[in-house]
């Protein structure tokens, strides 16, 4: 499924249960799994492999790479105990009528948005590139949200999705740290959401941007967000873990 819509504005409603709790800085996060989604933010080709527009930026997309083992992981446990799992892609629309020219011509990439790549043509939606890499790839019933922006909010149907499944809290992942996963977080934070982002979950071309943009999720008492590794959510997610391992193991018998 892809959506594209305009931007939300309404503050996120749902229904509560009972929360589980993530050790996370600057406090404890707690979270109802009923109205929590785990968003995986533009784990594209096009960002993480070679050939790429990261690479054609000069970046060392190696820098990114060391987020798939860990995410892939908490993807699965997310699946295996219900959560809503929502991925994004950016890219533009074939004409480029989308893309602003400020965003065209900015940098020295040796490759520009459109231009033809070794995996097509470069943040193009469509393109071999501009899909999400086969270690993460959505299967069905998972969102896949196309967006022109850095931000998963602008110009998609991002919030409407989130507020149509009651989604109150987000678990946030994905590249790159300090641009699409903080735009992300930040738009989130301004809507009323909670979000949770995992530190080795996300990454950024540039490490000193990685740590830098951690600690201003989680300053200021979490101003936006929390902060945890991937393994203190996953367990959290233990007891509903055991209990969808047990609910299989009674039906197969």
């Amino acid at each position: 499924m892809t959506d594209t819509a305009s931007t939300p504005t309404e503050t996120p409603t749902g229904p509560v249960g009972t929360p589980l709790t993530v050790g996370a800085r600057p406090y404890d996060f707690a979270f109802d799994p009923a109205t929590t989604a785990l968003v995986l933010i533009d784990m594209q080709r096009d960002f993480l492999e070679p050939g790429g527009f990261g690479e054609s930026l000069g970046n060392d997309v190696g820098q990114l790479r060391g987020t798939i083992e860990p995410l892939r992981a908490v993807l699965a446990a997310a699946r295996a105990a219900g959560l809503t799992v929502i991925h994004t892609r950016e890219g533009h629309l074939p004409d480029l009528s989308d893309l602003p020219a400020a965003k065209l011509h900015r940098g020295n990439a040796t490759l520009r948005i459109g231009d033809v790549g070794p995996k097509g043509r470069i943040l193009i939606r469509g393109e071999y590139g501009q899909d999400i890499i086969d270690e993460l790839a959505p299967i069905d019933g998972e969102t896949v949200i196309d967006k022109p922006g850095k931000g998963a909010f602008y110009a998609t149907a991002f919030g409407d999705v989130l507020r149509a499944k009651g989604i109150t809290s987000l678990v946030v992942t994905g590249v790159t740290t300090e641009v699409c996963v903080h735009t992300t977080v930040r738009e989130a934070n301004d809507r009323g959401y909670e979000c949770l982002v995992l530190s080795d979950c996300v990454g950024s071309y540039f490490p000193d941007f990685q740590r830098v943009a951690l600690e201003m999720v989680a300053a200021q008492g979490g101003i936006f967000g929390w902060v945890a590794p991937s393994p203190a959510f996953l367990a959290a997610l233990e007891p509903l873990l055991a209990t969808a391992t047990a609910a299989a193991a009674s039906t197969a018998s």
